[in-house]
């Protein structure tokens, strides 16, 4: 189970009975479940959800590895990518993830977790690694180093989900939960289970204008290595990290994806510092015992 469907489960369970009149669409996107629930008028709410799966299907056309056709997978292939808006945007939101967490948040760890998952030779695919390496011109043309190839899975859910949340603000409605791998509440109060994959619920978060983003490395495995990898090869510090950001701002659950991604290998007092310099609403940690720590 990878840890955008053990999110899912655990927000559905939590938030039905609360919205129970409520009416929800369900899909797949971007490799899971995912799905949005709106609170309103019937008429309404099944127009705007009709028209969510055409737009998750342009951000996969964007940012998916499954797909051949995507940029991304152009990208991978190719070596070089001129970029539309959204993808320039969305690195540029990479560039400051990367900066905050220095260097922890690396989408060039993609051919380490290739060969981690295919057997490969992890310590070659490692030495390709390097966000510093990847070059981006004046004319807005991306161009990766020798063999390097990028994911933007611990951040493209963010994305997606911040999207939905602006598009379903914009068309009136002021109750609605997103969950596209971060979860992010539109008004509430809306109550999560805040589940680790080794010691099952651990706690509970209530959301009102919040995103929260979580992240748990033993939730899916590569061989004896943990699924989210860091470009130095150092372990996970924590069982599972949650991140929440305020809604006011504009791309919250990107920056909460990318950061709770990195934030798995990160101490203590480097996740106060990070928590201060990004301005987060709170950082969860539940280490190896299952104990619970919340900044």
């Amino acid at each position: 189970m990878n840890r955008r469907r053990f999110l899912t489960l655990s927000a559905a369970f939590a938030c039905a009975p609360r919205l129970a009149h409520a009416a929800t669409w369900r899909g797949v996107a971007l490799g899971a479940d995912v799905s949005v629930t709106l609170s309103g008028p019937r008429g309404h709410t099944d127009a705007v959800l009709a028209g969510i799966p055409a737009e998750l299907d342009r951000i996969e056309r964007l940012f998916s590895l499954y797909r051949p056709d995507s940029d991304l997978s152009v990208l991978n292939r190719t070596g070089q990518l001129r970029p539309s808006a959204p993808f320039r945007a969305l690195l540029d939101l990479v560039d400051t993830a990367h900066r905050l967490t220095d260097g922890l948040f690396d989408p060039t760890i993609q051919p380490l977790w290739s060969a981690l998952a295919q057997g490969g030779d992890a310590d070659v695919a490692r030495q390709k690694a390097g966000w510093h390496r990847v070059r981006r011109d004046s004319d807005g043309t991306i161009r990766l180093g020798p063999q390097q190839a990028l994911t933007l899975n611990g951040i493209a859910q963010g994305y997606a989900t911040d999207l939905i949340r602006r598009q379903l603000q914009a068309a009136g409605f002021d109750r609605a939960l997103v969950d596209i791998g971060e979860q992010a509440a539109i008004g509430g109060p809306f109550r999560l289970g805040l589940v680790d994959p080794d010691h099952g619920m651990v706690g509970t978060r209530t959301l009102t204008d919040l995103c929260i983003a979580t992240s748990s490395p033993g939730a899916l495995r590569l061989g004896a290595a943990a699924h989210i990898l860091a470009p130095d090869g150092r372990p996970p510090l924590w069982s599972t990290v949650s991140i929440e950001t305020r809604t006011d701002r504009f791309k919250a659950a990107t920056l909460a994806d990318a950061l709770s991604t990195a934030a798995v290998f990160m101490p203590l007092d480097a996740l106060r510092r990070l928590k201060q310099a990004a301005a987060l609403h709170r950082v969860t940690v539940v280490d190896v015992r299952g104990d619970v720590a919340t900044l």
